[in-house]
């Protein structure tokens, strides 16, 4: 057996003939940990163990589990992410790494993923069909997971992030034109939601926006409205969460246009409760079901799909609206950053990137423009 200097560790061989680099190590719950690494020739072993001294003393602790990614990531999910992030995130996070990750990647040591693992794993979701976006998604969480496993000092580097992943592109829908925006607005005067098409369009709310808006934060007086929570299905429940982002929080005047239609919606309301009588539930929901209970989105999904049928194909997306919301401010010379903030858009260049997608009559109307200064 031939000993390093002390403190060092030390390479020997089996009997077996395979070369064995061992040292202790402090670990992260205080005590100290015998730690060995394996190598075809005393070189390689030599190497390894010289490497794993490297991250010892840059400050990497041994846990005390013997980590694989996937048993790693699921105690991250449980211990980190499900207290401290939304559940929508926890379950889009749980997803991936059952999905993609744990099958992939799972049975690595997690001290002994590398670069090419997880270049390997991306190319492989690709191949696979997974879109852009997906893959993008599934490499955040591993990055996210291996960040925190560096905060436990477990890890000296994230491989992760020396993975370059194409960005996706931005898909933007269509937004409407004016008539048609116009169009849709008289077509949905029959629906008892009405009041919602109008604030999607005039203001750009999320659908999980609308659904959550409570009667407290309306404030007809003084025509504003606050947008402070969504309505999101979690775990088969719907429940009403704060915004994801502290931009989405926000307080928005209330145009004439968009004060009549909730006057009204409230009095139909007001209507339907007395109909309901004892079956009605008070969940102070604006758009509710009609015995007051937070709508079912798919509720909202049928009503949109027969309103949406006045316009031209290819049909718009409900979101749609809110891109045209963009657009048609942005078009009328409002400042990009107030239009921003009517929104609730996290970035500035999220707002512009919809403004960017506007319809080519409207560039030609532009260059037309110039061509008239110019000439």
């Amino acid at each position: 057996m031939s000993r390093r200097a002390n403190g060092e560790g030390s390479v020997y061989e089996t009997k077996q003939g395979r070369w064995v680099g061992a040292t202790y190590a402090d670990t992260n719950t205080g005590g100290r940990k015998r730690v060995v690494v394996y190598g075809r020739t005393r070189a390689e072993a030599r190497k390894k163990l010289g490497d794993l001294q490297k991250e010892l003393d840059a400050g990497v602790r041994v846990s005390v589990e013997n980590w694989t990614v996937q048993a790693y990531l699921e105690h991250w999910l449980e211990t980190v992410v499900k207290p401290n992030r939304a559940p929508k995130t926890y379950q889009g996070y749980e997803l991936v790494v059952r999905l993609h990750l744990g099958p992939l990647i799972g049975n690595k040591k997690l001290r002994a993923l590398n670069v090419r693992d997880v270049r390997l794993m991306c190319q492989h979701l690709a191949a696979k069909g997974m879109q852009r976006r997906g893959v993008q998604f599934a490499h955040a969480v591993l990055r996210a997971g291996l960040q925190n496993a560096m905060r436990d000092e477990l890890l000296t580097r994230n491989v992760a992030k020396l993975v370059q992943i194409p960005a996706p592109e931005y898909v933007v829908g269509h937004g409407l034109k004016p008539d048609e925006a116009k169009r849709l607005l008289e077509a949905a005067k029959s629906e008892r939601l009405h009041a919602l098409y109008v604030l999607a369009l005039y203001l750009g709310l999320r659908r999980g926006e609308l659904l959550g808006l409570q009667w407290q934060h309306v404030d007809l007086e003084a025509e504003s409205l606050q947008v402070v929570q969504s309505l999101q299905r979690v775990g088969g429940q719907l429940q009403l969460k704060a915004p994801k982002t502290r931009k989405s929080r926000r307080t928005v005047p209330l145009p004439p246009p968009v004060v009549e239609a909730l006057k009204a919606h409230k009095i139909a309301q007001g209507k339907e409760r007395l109909a309901a009588g004892p079956e009605w539930h008070d969940s102070d929901m604006v758009f509710a079901s009609k015995v007051g209970t937070p709508m079912e989105p798919d509720n909202l999904r049928r009503s949109w799909y027969r309103v949406r049928t006045v316009l031209p194909e290819p049909l718009p997306r409900f979101h749609d609206l809110r891109h045209t919301c963009v657009t048609l401010l942005l078009t009328e010379g409002v400042a990009p950053h107030i239009v921003q903030e009517i929104v609730g858009h996290s970035a500035i260049d999220v707002t512009m990137t919809i403004y960017a997608h506007t319809s080519l009559d409207e560039k030609r109307k532009a260059l037309q423009l110039l061509g008239e200064r110019l000439a």
